[in-house]
């Protein structure tokens, strides 16, 4: 923290200066709507920055404790304690009012969601604040963005790790803190509407089985039905839809709730019927049966490929493709697209990792359905040489103010081709300024002349000369660099497989951005609708999938990548705008990847491959064998999100 900001005063700063109630809670485990908190501190935190009060707790969950060695918390302690309806009253009366502030605050806030919702009493939240999403704006010299490593940066002292009631005395140090770098760079606080979209609809089903073979593909006329068969079911049928479903699941069929090119067979006792599924499986050219034939086959279903047999292991997937909607006229939608994937990592984890960018391949013939907005090809966007890693801008974070969105974008790609990182918004972590026509009309410039940042003309990029780097600089390790189709290999991480692939941009007044994640199987479809995680359906069945909100100008996807069912080959993540502007507009979307939410990133991307689209394809977590590698995709579509999602299998509805 700069001295400037030690001694900035927030209090009489509108924007900075809130009633804050500071939250943390300990928990059974990870996924708020199946686990229980076993432990929960709130501290209130006034304008001034003063605490005005604090309350903590042990609770009975009623179930087991969970990870007792990352908590502490066993069943013996907890014995005895309050069960959270107990206090959920008094916990409540703290809260309101105030702006709900944590670590990770999506976390805290949906289990706390989730315990008043079980104790009937009505959660009085209306913002909430996440010190995590806000660091990132404020990208302080640190390695990682952990509590603890930020409580060392801020000069905030820690006693207890895990321990709930120290934990938010430290987040209400690192608060104020990071509070004081915010309005020292003038970044509008990250700030959540509560709750975000939830709606008693969007809770999550029980998790549908997923099936354990390939898709073999369509039936032939006559049969035999063959295990992983995409099979689907409409209209009345004799035997309930219930125990229909059943004998098809166990008999090692795929039941799916909408039909698309890569379904086996339709079963249906009236081919007249003019259900969607009906009228798509004319279209697609899917064999219909009726619900007799289908109970007769099902007697004889063939032996299918297991998922786990077909890839061996340390072996290079033969398959693996990478999914681009295609371009289509007006009566397609479009659909995903192969591409080869680089082959297999055989060094070890440590070694230096593969950014070689893949190129983007031609499409597959769409496949006719009903009609569907009409897609037009991707913008040609600047061509990408190999980053220098050696350049001159190495260890720079350069921003790129003004000009038209082809020429920033062209700019941005040049300072990655120097060895530098290009950065979105302005933080503590910029270098360098880039000033393209129109720049001094934008609303940084006066806090960047303020602060004294190097600002250069677009020429300076030609042969840039810069001062030494700060100390801070050299001393953090930045994450590495992709150009847009760059690959890198994740590391082998044993001792836990949550990743995470976060997405920003620059603030917007007149739209919504949106992320969504495809969990797509080696068909690049989906195995059913609730492998959709969109801000409608935040969390996958089985929790191993998750949206997080961390603002109005971020948005992560956490991926458990060794709890995703077999089928899934990879987790596909977009961006979509809720409005009429277009990601021209939007300006460019910075990708990173990492593991968990607060450790150090291990790579990013400034994707501009954008122009007139509505939605763009940011990244992909695919396996390559016994390897899960991370994309820098960048490929945008003039359709909107329905039509990307028809594309990956999902039944949306028109």
């Amino acid at each position: 923290m700069t001295l400037a900001a030690a001694d900035l005063d927030v209090s009489n700063l509108p924007a900075y200066a809130h009633d804050w109630a500071l939250v943390d809670v300990e928990t059974s485990g990870l996924v708020a709507r199946r686990d229980r908190v076993l432990s929960v501190a709130v501290v209130t935190v006034g304008p001034d920055g003063q605490q005005t009060g604090e309350f903590s707790t042990l609770l009975d969950p009623g179930c087991d404790p969970g990870p007792v060695h990352v908590h502490g918390l066993t069943a013996e302690r907890l014995r005895g304690a309050p069960a959270f309806e107990e206090v959920a009253q008094r916990i409540a009366g703290m809260l309101e009012g105030r702006v709900l502030v944590a670590h990770n605050a999506q976390f805290d806030y949906d289990f706390l969601a989730h315990e008043f919702a079980r104790a009937g009493v009505l959660l009085p939240v209306a913002r909430r604040l996440c010190t995590l999403a806000l660091n990132r704006r404020v990208d302080p010299p640190t390695q990682d963005l952990r509590l603890g490593t930020l409580a060392a940066h801020y000069g905030v002292p820690r006693l207890r790790a895990h321990d709930a009631l120290d934990d938010t005395r430290v987040l209400a140090g690192v608060l104020r803190a990071s509070l004081r770098e915010a309005a020292r760079l003038d970044l509008p606080l990250p700030f959540v509407t509560c709750p975000p979209r939830q709606d008693a609809r969007f809770t999550p089903s029980p998790p549908k089985t997923p099936c354990a073979f390939r898709n073999p593909g369509r039936m032939a006329m006559g049969g035999p039905l063959v295990q992983g068969m995409k099979i689907a079911v409409t209209g009345a049928t004799a035997t309930a839809r219930a125990e229909l479903v059943h004998r098809a699941v166990a008999a090692g069929l795929n039941v799916m709730s909408s039909v698309s090119r890569h379904t086996g067979v339709l079963v249906t006792n009236d081919r007249s019927s003019g259900s969607a599924k009906a009228r798509r499986a004319v279209a697609e050219g899917v064999p219909v049966i009726d619900e007799q034939e289908f109970l007769r086959l099902l007697e004889d279903v063939r032996p299918g490929t297991a998922h786990e047999a077909s890839t061996q292991a340390g072996a290079p997937a033969p398959s693996t493709t990478v999914p681009m909607p295609t371009a289509a006229p007006s009566t397609t939608v479009p659909v995903p697209a192969a591409a080869p994937v680089p082959a297999a990592r055989e060094s070890a984890a440590h070694e230096p990792l593969s950014t070689a960018p893949t190129p983007v391949p031609a499409p597959r013939e769409p496949v006719s359905t009903a009609p569907a907005p009409v897609p037009t090809a991707p913008a040609p966007v600047p061509a990408v040489r190999e980053a220098d890693p050696a350049g001159p801008l190495r260890g720079r974070r350069v921003l790129v103010l003004g000009g038209t969105h082809p020429e920033a974008a062209s700019a941005r790609v040049r300072v990655v081709e120097l060895g530098g990182a290009a950065a979105i918004n302005l933080s503590s972590g910029v270098t360098d300024v880039v000033l393209l026509a129109g720049a001094e009309a934008d609303r940084r410039m006066r806090r960047i002349e303020t602060l004294r940042i190097p600002a250069y003309e677009e020429a300076w990029l030609d042969a840039p000369v810069v001062a030494p780097v700060p100390a801070w600089s050299e001393r953090r390790q930045g994450p590495q660099v992709l150009p847009r189709g760059g690959v890198v290999d994740l590391p082998d991480r044993r001792a836990g497989s949550l990743w995470s692939v976060s997405a920003t941009w620059a603030q917007q007044t007149t739209c919504e951005i949106d992320l969504v994640a495809f969990l797509v199987d080696e068909d690049d479809q989906v195995s059913c609708d609730e492998h959709f995680v969109f801000y409608g359906a935040p969390e996958s069945p089985d929790g191993a999938v998750r949206l997080l909100t961390d603002g109005p100008t971020e948005q992560t996807v956490t991926a458990d990548l060794g709890a995703l069912p077999p089928a899934v080959r990879r987790v596909v993540v977009a961006a979509a705008i809720d409005g009429t502007p277009t990601f021209g507009d939007v300006g460019a979307v910075q990708v990173t990847t990492g593991p968990g939410g607060s450790a150090a990133p291990l790579a990013q991307a400034a994707l501009d491959a954008a122009t007139t689209e509505r939605t763009l394809l940011l990244a992909e977590l695919y396996r390559r064998g016994p390897l899960w590698r991370f994309r820098a995709v960048g490929q945008g579509y003039d359709h909107g999100l329905a039509a990307l999602a028809r594309g990956y299998g999902v039944d949306v509805a028109d």
